[in-house]
């Protein structure tokens, strides 16, 4: 029981640094967006994207699945309706995690193609999912 314990918190920590990196890239795209590329406003954001993704994002995402799974295995919750919708929202999170890792390798390329506008909108789907995972965790509506 000790140990389920020790890997929920875990799990939690993941989800908040997860959280955090992926609401917080688009805003370091909006940014990005302005900046004259080859600029040294340009390549600070690309250090800054890039570390983020690679040293907080990635290895989030990464700890949060495994204990995810674990959690999930030993509590038999992969029977439940609820975790059905929390996993189908957790895959979509995934999903634009990739997608953010796309984007942060064409703007280190220089190959930026949407507005700061896109950036914005991209950033409100994660706010979405994450409040469709929370209120299914606690609340367990189905």
């Amino acid at each position: 029981m000790m140990s389920y314990l020790w890997i929920k918190a875990l799990h939690v920590i993941a989800i908040i640094a997860w959280m955090a990196a992926i609401l917080y890239l688009p805003r370091l795209f909006v940014y990005h967006c302005s900046a004259q590329p080859g600029s040294i406003q340009s390549e600070t954001f690309k250090i800054m994207e890039r570390r983020l993704l690679r040293a907080i994002m990635t290895p989030a995402m990464i700890v949060a699945w495994l204990t995810g799974l674990y959690l999930v295995w030993t509590s038999g919750f992969y029977k439940a309706g609820w975790f059905h919708m929390k996993f189908l929202f957790v895959l979509i999170l995934s999903g634009v995690h990739g997608k953010m890792s796309a984007l942060t390798r064409a703007f280190a390329e220089d190959r930026n193609v949407h507005s700061d506008k896109y950036y914005r909108i991209l950033n409100e789907i994660p706010t979405v999912c994450m409040l469709v995972i929370v209120v299914g965790v606690i609340v367990k509506p189905f």
